[in-house]
């Protein structure tokens, strides 16, 4: 892909696009454990796969996976009171996990939790990225919608299960994109099958077309289903993501299409022209 044809979208009216970063676009889900950290990390090197420059922040402060799911176990280096991000796999990263120790828990309130997000953020060195991937905090409470109001944000996707309480968390994740102004790219069920390893049988554990109903109702796209199964969760647990060791699986396979799905959808917003705007300078010379 000729990296040329990604331009920047624009992001929240009152906010401005960040420096070196082309377009950021926000992981989110409505309550815990429906993988969305999982689903965050395979779609950025299936993006970085297609040729793009790609980076990943974790903005869980309270509980960071992706340096363990990246497999980094080291600090960043500090550069003029910034800090290089940390590359692996192709994708540069960010999180909190790497400036504290794993198992020093993160007792501090809402306005502490953003300043801390936009300072990693704002001082990371972000080299030339096309898509910078923001894994959230999962929910939709004070924090998120306070992140949300002062991260600028290309765009949204909303991961979700098929079954029905996950999608009615999901359902407030979309309100309060809506709410802040954020448009959402679209929908993507994960742990949508079970894939038998002896016979091949999709078997629909926790439910059926919970992503196609919710991306209906609001008028998204469905970017992908994403099957259940146990090498995910290995290949995670491990520090190396399906989709960085084998290109080939079909687990791969299907975040490639999801990443290209997403490049499309993305590809139809609105475009960000601040850039072009002209610099009136006043002079009473």
């Amino acid at each position: 892909m000729n990296r040329s044809n990604i331009v920047s979208h624009a992001v929240q009216a009152n906010l401005k696009t960040l420096a070196n970063v082309k377009n950021t676009i926000a992981i989110a889900s409505g309550k815990g454990g429906v993988g969305k950290s999982t689903v965050a990390v395979n779609l950025a090197l299936a993006l970085s796969s297609l040729g793009v420059r790609v980076g990943i922040l974790d903005a869980d402060i309270y509980g960071p996976s992706q340096g363990m799911m990246l497999g980094i176990a080291e600090r960043p280096i500090v550069q003029d009171k910034k800090m290089k991000p940390i590359e692996k796999y192709g994708i540069q990263s960010m999180s909190m996990a790497y400036l504290v120790e794993e198992s020093t828990p993160m007792v501090w309130r809402g306005p502490m939790v953003s300043m801390a997000l936009q300072q990693m953020l704002n001082d990371t060195l972000w080299d030339d990225l096309d898509f910078l991937i923001i894994d959230l905090p999962p929910g939709t409470g004070d924090i998120q919608l306070t992140l949300v109001q002062k991260i600028p944000l290309t765009a949204a996707i909303i991961v979700t299960t098929p079954q029905d309480i996950a999608l009615l968390d999901a359902t407030r994740a979309i309100e309060m994109f809506a709410k802040v102004r954020v448009p959402v790219l679209g929908v993507i069920e994960n742990m949508s099958y079970h894939l038998c390893d002896a016979c091949g049988h999709q078997d629909f554990l926790f439910g059926e077309g919970g992503g196609e109903r919710i991306a209906k109702r609001y008028k998204v796209s469905l970017l992908g289903k994403v099957p259940l199964l146990r090498e995910i969760r290995e290949h995670v647990d491990a520090g190396q993501p399906s989709v960085a060791i084998n290109k080939e699986s079909e687990v791969s396979q299907v975040f490639h299409r999801i990443a290209q799905t997403v490049m499309d959808t993305l590809s139809l917003q609105s475009k960000d022209y601040t850039s072009k705007f002209p610099k009136i300078i006043i002079d009473d010379k």
